[in-house]
């Protein structure tokens, strides 16, 4: 029989039993085992949900026997390292990176650089276009995403109207979209100008996968499309000066320096594009992302002049100095490829590159105007007709004197 021992304390006697002791140890240790068993369950499937969805936002990509068997004579593409070739290589410089750390750390958290106020913007439905597609209008959604009508087509450029990164929480938006994808009119065409998750968003390709609808992209991308439930004869995949008519229309993929991945391990597994979208009358250009190089001039020489051209303002910064345009190089790109109107993109909506949210759009201004370039500059949601809707700095001015 095993004795019971006392102990003295505060002047009382407890009776200590060894064998209830460890009775009462192991019942302790099963509870903390227990809870430990149920916490590593629930992280396992928190981790294996966000894995399985951040592998659903990045998309398909053919394999890479398909990749060199299609790609392998072209001059841009490299069959070796099974990528996609810039003109220029670019180059990264940490140290001389400006406006705070570049880590990826950044992309978590509310910019410094956004605006403190709501921007302004008119939001709008599907009823506020017209059935038929006019012959020449545009309505800018923020960053990239556009909305052209030329010759009776309605295209859409570059989708995006949640947040640009794989994750709700990753590169969030200063502010909500002037349209909801389910809002969207009719659309005859979707141009993507590569796949990076602030120009491609899965969950607006799923919402119109259901339409009828001609999707021309860059070479290696109809495998994203294909993946988020877009039929294969709706995709023309096109490499660098390709063409693709659509009635009265020839949309033509052309050269930028710049890179394309949705993670890790894709680094440049698809192409990426500038486009020109020649009408009737009309002769567009757009810009995609791109930094600056001789490849410019060869557009304007060959597929020039342009009535306009959006171009991408934001993202520079001298750690990347050759993945964006600088503000000069804006201008120097309107000049090189022969037009007098910029309807300026790719700024307004994400801070991709460290620098207050209007800093661009106000250099950009001032260099315009000392050089003759016309800017169309509509706030958020609004129809413009280039060349005739009047030109709003809508930037400048207080917030209370902005027009919702």
């Amino acid at each position: 029989m095993i004795a019971n021992y006392y102990i003295a304390a505060d002047w009382k006697f407890f009776a200590f039993n060894p064998l209830q002791f460890l009775e009462l140890t192991f019942r302790e240790m099963k509870k903390i085992l227990k809870i430990a068993l149920w916490t590593l369950a629930i992280l396992l499937i928190v981790t294996g949900s966000l894995a399985f969805y951040i592998s659903k936002q990045m998309g398909s990509l053919d394999s890479m026997e398909e990749r060199k068997g299609r790609f392998s004579g072209l001059s841009y593409y490299n069959a070796d390292t099974d990528e996609f070739i810039s003109p220029e290589t670019l180059p990264y410089y940490p140290e001389q990176t400006t406006g705070g750390n570049s880590g990826p750390a950044r992309f978590f958290k509310t910019s410094p650089n956004a605006p403190e106020f709501p921007l302004p913007k008119k939001l709008i439905t599907k009823s506020d276009f017209s059935e038929t597609p006019s012959d020449f209008a545009a309505w800018w959604f923020g960053h990239s995403t556009f909305i052209l009508e030329l010759d009776g087509k309605r295209i859409l450029f570059d989708p995006v109207f949640g947040n640009g990164g794989p994750l709700p929480f990753i590169l969030r938006r200063f502010d909500v979209s002037p349209i909801k994808r389910e809002e969207l009119p009719e659309i005859n065409i979707v141009v993507i100008t590569h796949d990076h998750y602030d120009h491609l968003e899965a969950a607006t390709i799923r919402f119109l996968a259901s339409r009828n609808i001609e999707f021309i992209v860059p070479l290696g991308v109809g495998a994203r499309l294909e993946g988020w439930g877009i039929q294969k004869n709706n995709i023309s995949e096109l490499g660098w000066h390709d063409a693709k008519t659509v009635g009265s229309l020839q949309i033509t993929a052309l050269p930028g320096i710049h890179y394309t991945s949705r993670s890790f391990n894709d680094r440049n597994k698809t192409l990426w594009a500038s486009f020109v979208i020649k009408g009737a009358d009309k002769n567009l250009f757009v810009s995609g992302d791109t930094g600056y190089g001789g490849h410019l001039k060869e557009i304007g020489e060959k597929y020039g002049p342009f009535d306009l051209a959006f171009v991408e303002i934001d993202g520079w910064n001298k750690g990347w100095p050759l993945t964006h345009l600088f503000p000069d190089q804006v201008i120097q790109l309107c000049q090189d490829i022969d037009t007098k109107i910029m309807f300026p993109i790719h700024w307004a909506v994400f801070d991709l590159a460290l620098h207050p949210w209007d800093e661009s759009i106000k250099m950009v201004a001032d260099l315009a105007a000392e050089n003759d370039i016309e800017l169309v500059t509509p706030i958020m949601g609004e129809k413009v007709i280039p060349n005739l809707s009047p030109i709003d700095m809508w930037w400048e001015k207080p917030n209370d004197e902005k027009e919702f």
